[in-house]
């Protein structure tokens, strides 16, 4: 317990960038982001279930799909504050979580970081209702258990990091891929559209809070990794 509470040297200000540069890569080059949005996939539907239960609503099922879409199913009022935030929970998860590694990196807290996204990834998994989704979360949580446990401090340095700055900058996407989607008629159910439904407020403020948010966590994330 003292080895995961306690603090980790800092890594080379190289690994900072070079793992800055690897996960830029995988948001920015299409042949790679197909796949690894499933990461960030997988941070929106746990918003959206986490927040769900934080409110009071029951918990069905999280469905996730290889074409990196993913459902989360709550119950009840179909009205109100809960189904609200439950609903706006998804786009911001992402970048959130990042915020929150780059907070536990800043402090040198690697090894506890790694062990918190374990947790989360198997609390999501008693919930995953679809062979793809359960395949998926397992294996994201055995390379940060498989990390964790056999791995020394550089490794584990590098790989939180890439994993950091990749729900950072992965966060960023998702909210302009939904905007041009539905600049072209798409997406007409997408979580935007339904708050702008529930709240009468227009989606594309919705979608303005979704940059803001992901646009934020990146820029004061970033700080945080860099220590400026």
């Amino acid at each position: 317990m003292t080895e995961i509470l306690g603090t980790q040297p800092a890594p080379d200000t190289w690994i900072v960038y070079v793992t800055a540069a690897c996960a830029l890569g995988l948001v920015a080059l299409r042949r790679l982001w197909l796949p690894a949005r499933n990461a960030i996939t997988i941070a929106h539907e746990g918003g959206h279930g986490l927040v769900a239960l934080a409110t009071g609503r029951r918990l069905e099922a999280i469905r996730l799909h290889s074409d990196t879409s993913g459902l989360t199913v709550s119950r009840g009022r179909p009205t109100g504050l809960g189904v609200v935030l439950t609903l706006a929970a998804g786009y911001p998860a992402a970048p959130l979580l990042g915020l929150g590694g780059a907070a536990l990196l800043g402090t040198r807290h690697v090894t506890l970081l790694l062990w918190i996204a374990t947790a989360l990834l198997l609390a999501m998994l008693v919930m995953v209702r679809n062979a793809y989704g359960i395949l998926t979360v397992v294996l994201t949580g055995a390379a940060f258990l498989l990390v964790s446990w056999l791995t020394g401090p550089n490794v584990q340095s590098a790989f939180a990091y890439a994993a950091v700055w990749f729900l950072l900058l992965g966060g960023v996407r998702p909210a302009f891929e939904l905007q041009a989607k539905r600049r072209h008629g798409g997406a007409p159910d997408s979580d935007a559209d339904q708050l702008s439904r529930l709240t009468h407020v227009p989606a594309g403020v919705w979608l303005f809070f979704f940059h803001v948010v992901s646009i934020s966590a990146l820029i004061g994330g970033g700080r945080w990794l860099l220590g400026i």
